[in-house]
Formats: structure tokens, sequence, C-alpha cells
């Protein structure tokens, strides 16, 4: 019986018969059967062809993968040694540089201790200074009120700052190779400028240094100057030669390393003689009677001619009179060697002092005498007490002043003292 198919005709599948001698056997094949082997064959063929082609460009696609690596391994060995490098040449620089910077501070250290010993040399001769009335020409700073710089915390710090900034090879290659973001940056001028500072506060210092003591060199000469201009106005025969010459001159050539430590060298000594000097004039017109013998009161009678008090006559008056009461206390009037102590006429009792220049002074009508002949005494020292022996009317004190032996008024040594009463 045969049937319709709905959408056309049907077709029958294909059957495959095997005969073999009196057997017989058949199988149908189905046709997803023979798609499915069809598929199998063509994959088989497809990975054939892909195995083949794989064989073929196996050994290239090798060659081409290990030269690729051989270059990149290059390229990073080359670009590590140039790392390397620049990092062992920023160490070698950072080590340079703190061995500068170590050299430095040592500079700095050696130099502080030096200007403080100085500052230690330099304060007597303030002192002394300061006690002779000396002032600077100039407003310039005193070398001893200012604090040398501490300069050790600085150094050290500048030492850790520099220990900081050396790197070892293998981190150096690290940041050269990765650089973190934002990362903090250290001021590697920091301790630069600190030293820079404090070199800077030494030379301030050691420059005042020089220039105080070269003022005050100048105002002691200013000041013995104006000593012995004062003393010759006021007719005292005072002998005090120039120190030296102080002219200066000469081609300007800029000055050598170390060149301050022998200004300061000759400034000082220049000081040194300069306050000598001064001492010594002083010395010397300390030496002059310019002192009053009975401070505190007035003259009666002056120098030269005048009416004589007993007989009315006129004569010369070889001193002058103080008004004072009998016993007074009476002091030489400079220092010296006690050649008369005793009677001596009309003066009484009487007391004569030698001093220098071949002055001598007399101190007349005494009451009593405290001191003896050969005696030295000190200006300003008591020799006496005033009263009214010899010829006199009345207690006084009678004051010579003698040079060479011939009577000089002792109103011009009395305006000497008080002209030059500062400087002393």
């Amino acid at each position: 019986m045969s049937s319709t198919a709905v959408f056309g005709k049907r077709k029958e599948p294909h059957t495959i018969i095997i005969a073999q001698g009196d057997r017989i056997s058949h199988f149908t094949v189905r046709p997803w059967v023979v798609a499915l082997a069809a598929s199998l064959l063509a994959a088989a063929a497809v990975g054939y062809l892909l195995a083949t082609s794989y064989l073929m460009l196996r050994d290239d696609i090798l060659n081409a993968a290990i030269a690729r690596q051989a270059r990149m391994q290059y390229a990073y060995e080359d670009r590590i040694a140039a790392l390397r490098s620049q990092v062992d040449r920023i160490t070698s620089y950072r080590l340079l540089d703190q061995q500068i910077m170590e050299s430095k501070v040592a500079e700095l250290l050696t130099r502080q201790s030096v200007l403080a010993k100085r500052s230690g040399r330099l304060a007597p001769l303030l002192k002394e200074a300061a006690n002779s009335g000396l002032t600077p020409e100039t407003d310039r700073l005193d070398p001893a009120s200012v604090p040398v710089p501490e300069i050790g915390d600085t150094s050290a710090a500048s030492k850790r700052t520099l220990f900081r900034l050396q790197e070892p090879v293998e981190a150096g290659l690290q940041q050269a190779a990765v650089k973190p973001p934002d990362s903090p940056k250290h001021d590697e001028t920091e301790p630069v400028l600190a030293l820079s500072r404090l070199g800077t506060a030494l030379n301030h210092l050691e420059k005042n240094q020089i220039d105080q003591i070269s003022a005050l060199a100048s105002s002691a000469r200013s000041m013995r100057r104006q000593i012995v201009a004062d003393a010759h106005s006021a007719g005292l025969p005072l002998k005090a030669p120039e120190v030296e010459s102080t002219g200066t001159g000469g081609p300007f050539i800029p000055a050598r390393p170390g060149a301050n430590a022998e200004a300061f060298d000759t400034e000082l000594d220049n000081l040194n003689r300069e306050l000598d000097a001064l001492d010594t004039v002083r010395g010397k017109i300390r030496a002059f009677p310019i002192a009053n013998p009975a401070p505190g009161h007035r003259i009666t009678s002056g120098f030269g001619n005048r009416r004589d008090p007993i007989i009315g006559r006129s004569a010369f008056h070889a001193g002058i009179d103080f008004s004072v009461v009998s016993g007074t206390p009476i002091h030489a009037t400079a220092a010296g060697t006690v050649i008369r102590a005793g009677r001596n006429g009309g003066y009484g009792n009487m007391i004569e002092i030698r001093h220098v220049s071949g002055l001598t002074t007399r101190y007349a009508h005494l009451s009593r005498i405290l001191v003896k002949k050969g005696q030295k005494v000190a200006a300003g020292a008591r020799i006496g007490l005033s009263g009214s022996t010899g010829r006199s009317t009345g207690p006084h004190l009678h004051y010579e002043v003698r040079e060479d032996n011939k009577a000089v008024n002792p109103m011009n040594f009395l305006k000497a003292g008080k002209r030059l009463e500062q400087y002393l």
C-alpha cells in the first residue's frame, strides 16, 4: 500500500545490501548519519591541514619569539646599567659634597674657637679702655658683647642631611625605575644655606672685632694727643713724642687667605701700644703738681707783686695763699720725694717736695709736719696740717711751685689740672 505525503512525494531511505555467499545483509543509511560522517571527515581534514601548517611554521615562530625576548633582555640590561651608572655618579657627587661640607663645618668650628679666644684676649683690653674713659670714634659693635654663633647642632643636622642624601645603589635603581607620585622632596640646599649664614655671621664678628680694636686705638691716640695739646696750652713742660708715624698708603692688593688673623694681631698690638702710650702720658701729667693742696678753700692772695701784709710795702709774693683754719689737712699736689721737712725762716714749718722736670713745691706756715726728709709721697697724700708759723698774720697755707729753683705761678698748674681732670 502506498501513502501520499502532505508536502510532496516521500523518498525512500537508502539501503546498502552486502551479499557474501549465501549470506545477505543489508542496512539502511540515514541522511543525518551521512551528514555527520561528512562533517567528521571535513574536521579531520582541517585538523590535519592545521597540524601540518603548525609543524611547518613552528620553528619560525619560536625563532622570532626568542629574538624578541633577547632584544627585550638586552634593552633591560642596558637600562639597568645606565641607571646603575647614574646612581653611582650621584652617590659620588653626594660623597664629594659631604666631604666638602664636613670640611666647611670643621673650618667654621675652628674659626669659632679662634674668635672665642680673641674675645677672651679682648676682654681685659676693653675693660682697661672703659676704665680709661675711652669710647670708639665710630658706633661699632663691642666684640665682647657679640655671642659667637653655636654651629655644632647645625653642622650635625647638615651631616645627618648629607647621610640621608646618600642612597644605596639598589634603592637608587628602584627609585629610578619606579618613581612614586607626589613623593616629598628634601631641600638639599638647606645645610648649604645654613653654613653660608654661619660663615657670614663669623665674618661679621671677625670684622667687628678688628674694627672695634682699630676704633679704640684711634680713640686712645686722639685722647693722648688732646692731653698733650691741653698740657702745652696750660704751660706744662710735657714731652710726649708720637708712638709711631700714622701715615699709611700703598697700592691696593686683595687680602690673602688668613689675612684677617694678621690684621687682628696687628690692630691688637697697635691698641696695646696706644694704651701704653696713653698711660705713660697720664703718668707724666700726674707727675706734675696740678692738684689742689687745700681743695675746697678759696685763694686769698695770688702770685706776683703785692702789698706786704706785715710792713705794708710792695713785695713779690712767690706763691699763693689759701684761706684755711688751723689744723686743716694739707695734701701733696703730685708724687715726689720730700727734700725738706722742718723749720725754714719766714716760711715757718715748711715741707718741700721734688717732682719731675726740675719742679718742686713748698707748703709753708704749717702747724704740724706729717712727713720726713727723703720720704716718697704719692699725689694727694696728706703731708701736714695748716697753721700760722713763721712770718704770718694768721692761719693759712702758703703754696709755691718752683722750676729749677725759680718761683713760677702755681695757678698755671692748678688751671692745667682742672683742664686735664677729665682725662685723668
